[in-house]
């Protein structure tokens, strides 16, 4: 488990093809690594990775096909710039929103502009994560945890501060730019405990509709 507050920006140094997966080396900057071992948890850019050996300045990982296919690493190159956080400990200040770095889809950056000192940024996601995105709820974008100011439909936008911009790799961000997004645990949870017994209903059951909540008594 993660708390979306990037501890520092890393970049991808090598990118290894295994038979179609990928080991990689993270260069993780001024991530402090003392104590972390293999077998540790390290999200990049919001992606949950095992380190699987460390070097002296970072770490290796796999990289699993279902990765690839879902995530921007499908994307990445050499020299590409990532968001890092360790994995939290009993004793990590919360200071974001429960993250677990399993990347639910790949987002769009449509429009950004200045707004006094912070930056507004329009993000387009999937419609399958439309009902996910709440008004001044919580979503995670590359492993940032951020606040959603407004949200239509599945276009939603975020302020982010300088601080942040200048901590992560928010700051690049430009429209066009493809972006990991997670959404909040609560509201996935949330939606299948709503289905009930449904739940185990082989068909389709990935939606909450009016007339399923009506039938299960909650409206």
């Amino acid at each position: 488990m993660f708390t979306g507050i990037i501890e520092a920006v890393g970049e991808i140094s090598v990118i290894e093809p295994r038979g179609g997966d990928a080991r990689v080396h993270v260069k993780t900057g001024k991530l402090d690594l003392v104590d972390v071992k293999p077998g540790d948890s390290i999200a990049v850019n919001g992606v949950c990775l095992t380190a699987i050996k460390l070097s002296g300045e970072g770490f290796w990982a796999d990289v699993s096909c279902e990765t690839i296919s879902h995530t921007c690493f499908q994307s990445v190159s050499v020299g590409t710039r990532v968001n890092l956080e360790k994995a939290l400990t009993p004793t990590t200040r919360l200071g974001g929103h429960l993250v677990s770095g399993h990347v639910d889809a790949i987002g769009k950056v449509l429009k950004r502009h200045d707004e006094a000192r912070s930056t507004r940024y329009i993000i387009e996601a999937p419609g399958s994560l439309a009902r996910y995105i709440a008004k001044k709820g919580s979503i995670c974008v590359d492993g940032t945890s951020l606040t959603v100011n407004e949200v239509n439909a599945a276009v939603f936008d975020i302020n982010v501060v300088p601080h942040t911009v200048k901590e992560t790799i928010v700051g690049g961000y430009r429209p066009g730019t493809l972006v990991n997004l997670e959404v909040d645990l609560i509201a996935r949870y949330l939606e299948r405990l709503l289905l009930g017994e449904k739940a185990a209903d082989s068909k389709d059951t990935s939606s909450v509709s009016l007339s399923m909540l009506r039938e299960n008594g909650f409206a």
